[in-house]
């Protein structure tokens, strides 16, 4: 049996967090034995623990700007040294395999894997524009680093490769992929939901932005559309579910401030992270993923899909690859306010629409992107 370290940068249940998670839980299965590092404590930790994963709480070396600075800089010797004594130490000696680091925002597992002399996979998850020296940093540190680079999509790959094309000889395109295994709601269920939680009736059309609440998930440019659609007195609610990052606080405030300056707090409801998302999915219509900046995959976007629901999405990014324009959803130009607002309207005007695409996206998902092909692409790369 192979051991595999996986480095992975939080504790959360976000995109990268359930990728990771759902990759472990199928992978222990297949002759590999994981053990998952987390800097801390939290929900991804109680899921990987239910899924009978090891799990090592150390150091990661989150890569950010405040890395950069002079105390953190003279400090990281000792940061590094003390990551490695904890992650030795719970190894017992034990031989790794292979270090797989689970997003670019993570620095040790690939100073471990190359102190130690073991086979490194860095496993992309983002598209980083800015700041720009982070942006130009990240294609060098990889291409020295890694053995083998896994994107989650081709414009993840695509946006590095472009910055470092030597990079694509050791590159590889894994689509994310994960099932559903929770049963669908029923209307009772999805009744009391959209009333105690979203203050909706049956009637009303809900719209729903799941994810972090930061500068690019676009919650301030939907909220912009949303008060245009309220304007046309149709029976809408729009959800956003989600917390901001720590220390980032001043998005949701600008949210909030922004919600009350267009008298929208009747309809208009913020909801922190559930662990209960798919009974989300299912009270909803309409999923909105309109990120301002590209996203690396767009995993909500499968979830929606999976529940049956139609998406509009940004047309940069991931999202590209997995909404099909006119069948499973709408793409619209990045940014625009009012292409945003109109492809809401023609799917809050028509519940056939609505209907017919949910049923594509569900199909598309199944196809294309199930966690049996996930786990399948991974098993080969390991072997």
């Amino acid at each position: 049996m192979k051991n595999i370290l996986y480095i992975h940068q939080s504790a959360e249940l976000y995109g990268s967090d359930k990728t990771l998670l759902y990759l472990v839980a199928e992978i222990k299965d297949k002759g590999f034995h994981p053990i998952v590092v987390l800097p801390f404590k939290g929900p991804l930790y109680t899921e990987l623990e239910k899924a009978g994963i090891e799990i090592i709480i150390a150091p990661v070396l989150k890569i950010s700007r405040k890395m950069f600075a002079i105390g953190n800089l003279l400090s990281m010797p000792l940061q590094i040294f003390n990551a490695f004594k904890i992650i030795r130490k719970q190894l017992k000696g034990r031989k790794i395999d292979l270090v797989h680091s689970n997003t670019l925002a993570v620095l040790i597992g690939a100073l471990y894997a190359k102190r130690f002399r073991i086979k490194h996979l860095w496993h992309v998850h983002e598209i980083v524009e800015h700041p720009k020296f982070i942006s130009d940093l990240y294609p060098k540190l990889v291409d020295y680093f890694a053995h083998t680079v896994v994107f989650n999509s081709q414009a993840t790959c695509d946006f590095m490769v472009n910055k470092k094309p030597a990079m694509i000889s050791k590159s590889k395109v894994v689509l994310n992929g994960f099932d559903r295994t929770e049963a669908v709601s029923t209307e009772t269920e999805i009744i009391q939901l959209r009333k105690d939680s979203f203050n909706a009736t049956s009637d009303e059309i809900v719209i729903v932005l799941v994810g972090r609440i930061s500068r690019w998930k676009g919650q301030q440019l939907l909220l912009s559309a949303f008060s245009d659609i309220a304007q046309t007195g149709l029976p809408v609610k729009l959800v956003f579910v989600g917390s901001a990052p720590p220390n980032q606080e001043v998005f949701k405030n600008m949210l909030v401030e922004k919600i009350k300056a267009y008298g929208l707090e009747d309809k208009v409801t913020i909801l922190p992270f559930r662990n209960d998302i798919w009974k989300i999915w299912d009270s909803i219509d309409i999923a909105a993923v309109p990120s301002t900046e590209p996203e690396p995959f767009g995993l909500v976007a499968i979830e929606a899909m999976l529940a049956s629901k139609p998406v509009v999405g940004a047309n940069h990014g991931g999202l590209t690859e997995i909404i099909i324009e006119g069948e499973t959803g709408f793409l619209v130009a990045p940014n625009d306010q009012e292409k945003l607002a109109q492809a809401l309207l023609e799917l809050i005007k028509n519940k056939t629409l609505r209907t017919a695409m949910g049923t594509k996206g569900n199909q598309r998902a199944l196809a294309v992107f199930s966690l049996k092909r996930y786990v399948a692409d991974f098993v080969v790369l390991y072997r």
